[in-house]
């Protein structure tokens, strides 16, 4: 007398009366006088219903992520969160400073983006069961760093939330999706390796600058791959830690613990800002980091349902936006990182190293006012070394599904060198002209001849 829910997973056999107590999935298949002795039969079958209609599903589906959770999932979803402060957290400091921000609206905005990141990366990936990671819009910080001269920090405000609502109308109109699911399998893959190519090269070149540690952590890295796939990534940051602390090369002191305490900036609406900031913000997130960041989903084999995804992103960037959260976004690089085998071994449990990622995403951003001096105290090398080592295995795989398929094999590699170029056209980055090339490269070389 069992109940088999949930694609009849063995670990959710459960007993009966289990089942009547609480709404374990989709569909339940067991005798209605497999009950517990005085229990009246209107009883059974109301619990019954309930348990069919599945009301509880999603929270149990939460309470399993605890049973796929692993120690390399947490330690990924804690190199994802490294890996995306340090790399353009400064970027954020300058956008702010450019609109005269004070030192509390500062740790606001770390507030705003760290909790704002964190819920975008958790609902989807435990709803989904499939890995999603958020991130701000580097892009629109250095478009707000560069380009908000004259813009008070209401107006700056308040185009934040037009770009929210713009965001919203993308994922629920569908559209966006609807296009991005025209582009083909080798075409994002070649635009992937090409993102993530420099975080490679990257990792090789700083062994000029510290070479024990870095060459250490490949070594680890070669090993891990060979002995412990599960938990390499374990092996190498230890090792890289090890050894930074070894150089005296971690700067604890300078870290202070205090929490960030949200800055509420009522919005003000006006026409300059909204043209000269809300819409540029709008458009470069959506092709330089939306667009990319879907192609790594669809070339890491993961079928997302976007437009619930990309509008939840929107919904959270409107509910943070007075307090700092200029732009939220689907993550590409460091989506890659929890993507890949590193995070674990099976495939579909990978989503448990996108909601530890939120999770420390929420930390920081409660502890705001120690993000600067938290990832500082990491030595660059060890971070860019980890994030290289991290990433090779997705880089490899983008590679091999983008020369797959020969008539597609050009128009892939133009992509590749397209996006790897670091090439930036109306400040839209390479990414976005990589998929251009691609795409047109592929119709003019697959164009029939009449």
């Amino acid at each position: 007398m069992i109940c088999d829910c949930f694609d009849n997973d063995e670990a959710l056999r459960c007993h009966a009366n289990r089942c009547m107590a609480r709404s374990w999935g989709q569909r339940l298949h067991w005798p209605i006088s497999a009950t517990l002795p005085g229990l009246p039969r209107s009883d059974i079958r109301r619990q019954v219903s309930l348990c069919n209609n599945g009301r509880c599903a999603e929270f149990l589906k939460a309470m399993f992520f605890f049973r796929d959770l692993s120690v390399s999932a947490v330690v990924t979803g804690f190199v994802v969160v490294l890996v995306g402060f340090t790399s353009t957290g400064a970027l954020v400091f300058q956008a702010a400073q450019s609109l005269g921000a004070t030192q509390s609206q500062i740790n606001s905005w770390m507030w705003a983006l760290g909790l704002g990141m964190g819920l975008a990366s958790i609902i989807p990936s435990l709803l989904y069961k499939k890995p999603v990671v958020a991130a701000w819009s580097t892009p629109g910080a250095a478009l707000i760093a560069t380009s908000a001269a004259g813009v008070t920090m209401p107006e700056a405000v308040g185009a934040f939330v037009v770009c929210a609502v713009l965001i919203i109308i993308a994922g629920a109109s569908k559209l966006f999706e609807r296009m991005m699911n025209r582009i083909p399998v080798a075409i994002a893959s070649a635009m992937l390796a090409g993102v993530l190519l420099r975080f490679g090269l990257e990792a090789f070149s700083s062994i000029r600058t510290a070479p024990a540690m870095v060459l250490a952590m490949f070594v680890l890295h070669l090993l891990g791959r060979r002995f412990w796939q599960r938990y390499g990534v374990v092996g190498v940051l230890a090792v890289g830690l090890a050894f930074a602390a070894g150089a005296d090369a971690l700067k604890w002191s300078a870290v202070t613990v205090e929490l960030a305490t949200p800055v509420w900036v009522t919005p003000e609406f006006s026409l300059s800002a909204i043209i000269g900031l809300a819409l540029p913000l709008f458009l470069v997130t959506m092709a330089s980091q939306n667009m990319p960041g879907v192609a790594v989903m669809r070339g890491a084999g993961y079928d997302t349902p976007i437009s619930p995804v990309i509008t939840t992103t929107g919904v959270i960037n409107l509910i943070f936006s007075p307090f700092g959260a200029f732009a939220l976004n689907l993550a590409a690089i460091t989506a890659a990182i929890a993507m890949g085998r590193e995070a674990h071994e099976d495939k579909d449990k990978r989503y448990t190293a996108s909601v530890m990622a939120g999770v420390f995403y929420c930390l920081i951003g409660l502890f705001g006012a120690i993000v600067g001096e938290l990832f500082a105290a990491f030595p660059r090398e060890l971070i860019v070394a980890l994030a290289g080592l991290a990433l090779m295995g997705t880089i490899g795989n983008g590679l091999a599904a983008a020369v797959t398929e020969e008539k597609n094999r050009e128009a892939a590699i133009i992509t590749f060198l397209v996006t790897a170029s670091g090439v930036s056209i109306l400040g839209i980055g390479s990414a976005f002209w990589g998929l251009v090339a691609g795409v047109v490269a592929m119709v003019v070389l697959n164009r029939r001849v009449a």
